[in-house]
């Protein structure tokens, strides 16, 4: 949510990852709470009035305009907390959970029940890394904290990441919830070291937010060719080991990712062809129903039962196919009201 809504400032017309993170980091310099509460505000209510109940931000936390987007994003998750659950992850270098600050932002994200975060990509190796992995840890499970990580988002060292988090896991056990956002490497192993990781996942209750848009809008970019393999993480692999994923949006209209727009259907009809899921199945639905809201651990998996919140999507259609071709109406219930049928304005 720090960086929704600013691709038109700071485009990133080549595509690439690297462009995306200069585009990114220039961004950074120029926001301020009040540009931060704006964008926020615009993304919660598309969020709210197209059906989603709770969403999970990374938030840069680093770097000359991570104060500000902190204090705006506090702010909109008081403001919006009983219509859309906000959670919030400190989005910081794995140094900096080493450093003398780490402390001071832990006792912040503990009392806004926010997440440690970080990113592990096949550049962080070595003594360093393993030591703020395992400040960060150890930081989590004192203050009861879930952790969130940018993990193995890349198109080569297979699972360097999750493997180097599992290592740490066995020198640092903790209790606390631990999401392997984008985990894209994964699919990059041969099929029984894939299984054999899955069941190491499965032990260490590691979860996996996979981002299929962001994830092949920017991996195996080349200027000259269109690339044949696209890494994502590899969801019915993953499921069959046991192991909880969701599918979600990452990026909205940022230089990460052009398009997006806090739709849950749309999501649903643009991730579907890339995962080739079927949600016409459980394990093709659950990752963006009961999965995505026990990664998010909410309350109410969604189920409709007695006793249930008076929440659902109803969409008129008479079949999937109606529902993934965007040609159908919706009607959103929140706490027993419908919503009024106008949108904002994207």
């Amino acid at each position: 949510l720090d960086k929704a809504f600013t691709w038109q400032d700071h485009p990133n017309l080549l595509g690439t990852y690297e462009e995306a993170l200069k585009a990114n980091l220039v961004e950074h310099q120029s926001r301020s709470t009040e540009l931060v509460l704006i964008r926020g505000e615009r993304a919660l209510q598309q969020a709210f009035m197209q059906g989603l109940r709770a969403v999970r931000s990374h938030i840069d936390s680093g770097g000359p305009g991570a104060a500000s987007s902190w204090d705006a994003l506090e702010l909109l998750q008081r403001r919006w907390q009983d219509r859309v659950e906000l959670q919030l992850v400190a989005l910081a270098p794995l140094p900096f959970w080493t450093s003398a600050e780490a402390e001071s932002m832990a006792r912040r994200l503990a009392k806004c029940r926010g997440l440690l975060g970080g990113v592990l990509d096949p550049s962080m190796v070595g003594p360093a890394v393993d030591q703020s992995l395992k400040a960060l840890l150890e930081l989590a499970d004192r203050h009861g904290l879930a952790v969130d990580l940018h993990i193995d988002e890349a198109d080569h060292a297979p699972a360097q990441g999750v493997k180097q988090l599992l290592r740490a896991l066995t020198i640092t056990p903790v209790e606390v919830p631990i999401t392997c956002s984008h985990a894209s490497s994964l699919a990059l192993l041969p099929q029984a070291a894939l299984q054999r990781l899955g069941e190491r996942m499965i032990r260490a209750n590691l979860q996996v937010v996979a981002l299929p848009l962001t994830n092949a809008w920017l991996l195996e970019r080349r200027s000259d060719i269109t690339p044949l393999q696209r890494p994502q993480a590899p969801i019915r692999q993953l499921q069959r080991s046991g192991v909880r994923v969701a599918v979600a949006g990452d990026n909205v209209a940022d230089p990460w990712f052009p398009a997006g727009d806090f739709d849950p259907l749309s999501l649903m009809a643009a991730a579907i062809p890339l995962t080739q899921l079927l949600p016409w199945q459980r394990l093709g639905l659950a990752p963006f129903t009961t999965a995505a809201a026990g990664v998010l651990g909410l309350s109410w998996d969604g189920v409709l039962r007695r006793g249930a919140p008076a929440d659902l999507v109803a969409v008129k259609g008479t079949s999937w196919s109606d529902v993934l071709r965007g040609s159908s109406s919706r009607r959103v219930l929140v706490q027993g009201q419908w919503l009024s049928s106008t949108f904002p304005t994207k």
